[in-house]
C-alpha cells in the first residue's frame, strides 16, 4: 500500500504535502473541511497497528471519493500535484 496519499479537492491550488498551512486555510475558507470529513468517515482505532490504521484511512478516502455527489474530492500523491 502506498502510504503517501492525501485527500484534497479539485479546486485547492495548494499541495498538501509541501504547502500544508496554505492548503488547510484554503480548504477551511471554502467550506470543505476535508480533514473533519475524513475524521467522520474513517472508522479505526489506536489499538490497531499502524498499517491497519493507514489502510482504514485509505479506505475512508476512497469511500469519500466514491460517494462524492459533487465530484470534488481527489487523492493527491507527492510529486504529482499540479495546481489547477
Amino acid at each position: 500500500m502506498d502510504d503517501d496519499v492525501m485527500l484534497s479537492t479539485i479546486d485547492n491550488p495548494y499541495d498538501p504535502f509541501t504547502q500544508w498551512d496554505e492548503w488547510l486555510s484554503f480548504d477551511i475558507f471554502n467550506g470543505h473541511r476535508t480533514c473533519e470529513y475524513l475524521d467522520r468517515v474513517c472508522v479505526t482505532s489506536d489499538d490497531l497497528s499502524d498499517s491497519v490504521q493507514k489502510e482504514d484511512i485509505l479506505n475512508a478516502m476512497n469511500t469519500i471519493i466514491k460517494e462524492d455527489p459533487l465530484g470534488i474530492y481527489i487523492l493527491v500523491r507527492p510529486n504529482s500535484f499540479k495546481a489547477g
